[in-house]
């Protein structure tokens, strides 16, 4: 179930007009002028029990002012007494029809006690017509929760890419939008299961879900299965080359390396459009000092995809080797501008700069570099199942800069 949290922030915007200036229209007494400013007061210093019972007190006193109901609906909403807020918002309602944002609260509220499909109407409308763009984001998390528990995953997540273009850097909803994905990922895998459970495509996914979990010899025997039925399905080879490749890495066995190396090889022979079979065999030859081979070979990527951000920073990273600075410089400029956050790319620039003469060039490119290494934890440079291709190494003698 997704919770989400309010804040003061919150529930200011949802408060209406100011009792006390409706109450001084009315004429009213001066009993009721003091609970409205003393309510009014805790309310600002969040001290929402003080302020409801100022509230619930004047609401007897003026029982016919909508902005009172809506006021004590709205501190009712942030005490978590939901059904209290259903009421007084449906009491101001009745007074004044037009009052405004009292449609988003009464939706959210009643999302909050479970009522998903008599909130969708206000949370949908709230999420996508108000320009209030805090009601706006109260509304579309409980849009998310809404559409899970009436399951309708498919808006739930078209919901959730809405949310993040409109609050990309907001990590609630991040933290929300990431679990709608997990989640109908889940339920999509399921399916497949039931629908088609010895497809090809269920095959090729558990492998996939198997090299995520380093379950290796699982994830092979299901890519081989693949390939029984398949002999040239493009990806698999690449897969399993992966594989292999994170096996000889975690087990230090050659076998396994030799057997990536075919693996790749085999994959250019069925795709030889694939950009990511011929990145990683570049590297393994730049790994075992095969220089020359492993130039060529990141060439031919880059002649395909230029934007190919870590075969660029390989590339360069042999021609620093070929002591050619002058043709890993323009490489990795390129690169850092593809992705700023590539520490590696900014310490090779460094090491280009400083060879080739470039003080100036060294410097700030060294900056960037220190600034992303002293941010970026040690485990998450690793090579990782989740990485398209093998990322590239930083430099053993960056570890003294």
């Amino acid at each position: 179930m997704i919770k989400i949290r309010f804040t003061l922030a919150c529930i200011v915007t949802l408060l209406m007009s100011s009792p006390i200036a409706i109450l001084a229209q009315t004429g009213s007494d001066a009993e009721a002028a003091h609970y409205a400013d003393e309510g009014q007061r805790a309310l600002a210093q969040a001290h929402y029990a003080i302020a409801q019972a100022d509230f619930e007190k004047l609401a007897k006193l003026e029982p016919n002012v909508a902005e009172v109901h809506a006021t004590l609906a709205a501190i009712c909403f942030q005490q978590r007494e939901y059904d209290e807020a259903i009421r007084e918002v449906r009491t101001a309602q009745k007074l004044k029809p037009g009052l405004p944002k009292l449609d988003s609260l009464l939706a959210l509220s009643l999302a909050e006690t479970g009522r998903f499909q008599q909130a969708l109407p206000g949370l949908e409308k709230g999420f996508k017509q108000t320009t209030d763009a805090e009601v706006r984001r109260m509304c579309g998390l409980q849009l998310l929760r809404a559409y899970t528990g009436s399951g309708r995953d498919a808006d739930a997540v078209e919901t959730a890419l809405e949310l993040n273009k409109l609050y990309p850097d907001d990590a609630e909803i991040l933290y929300h939008t990431g679990r709608i994905y997990g989640n109908f990922a889940y339920i999509i895998m399921e399916k497949l299961h039931d629908k088609a459970p010895d497809s090809i495509w269920m095959l090729q996914a558990q492998g996939e879900a198997n090299e995520s979990e380093k379950n290796y010899d699982a994830a092979i025997a299901a890519f081989d299965h693949v390939l029984e039925l398949d002999a040239n399905r493009p990806g698999i080879h690449y897969r399993l080359g992966r594989v292999y490749l994170a096996r000889s890495r975690d087990a230090q066995k050659a076998d396994d390396r030799d057997a990536a190396i075919r693996e790749f090889t085999a994959e250019l022979a069925i795709d030889p459009g694939n950009g990511n079979a011929g990145y990683e065999l570049a590297n393994l030859d730049a790994d075992q000092g095969n220089f020359d081979a492993a130039r060529k070979q990141y060439q031919q990527v880059l002649e395909r995809f230029p934007d190919f951000e870590e075969a660029l920073v390989g590339l360069a990273g042999v021609d620093l080797q070929n002591q050619m600075s002058s043709d890993a410089v323009p490489l990795l400029e390129h690169a850092t501008r593809l992705r700023p956050e590539d520490e590696v790319a900014w310490y090779r620039l460094a090491r280009a700069a400083r060879i080739s003469g470039d003080k100036e060039g060294q410097t700030k490119a060294l900056a960037e570099f220190r600034k992303i290494h002293q941010a970026t934890p040690g485990n998450l440079r690793a090579p990782s199942a989740m990485d398209e291709v093998t990322p590239q190494k930083l430099d053993t003698e960056a570890g003294s800069e």
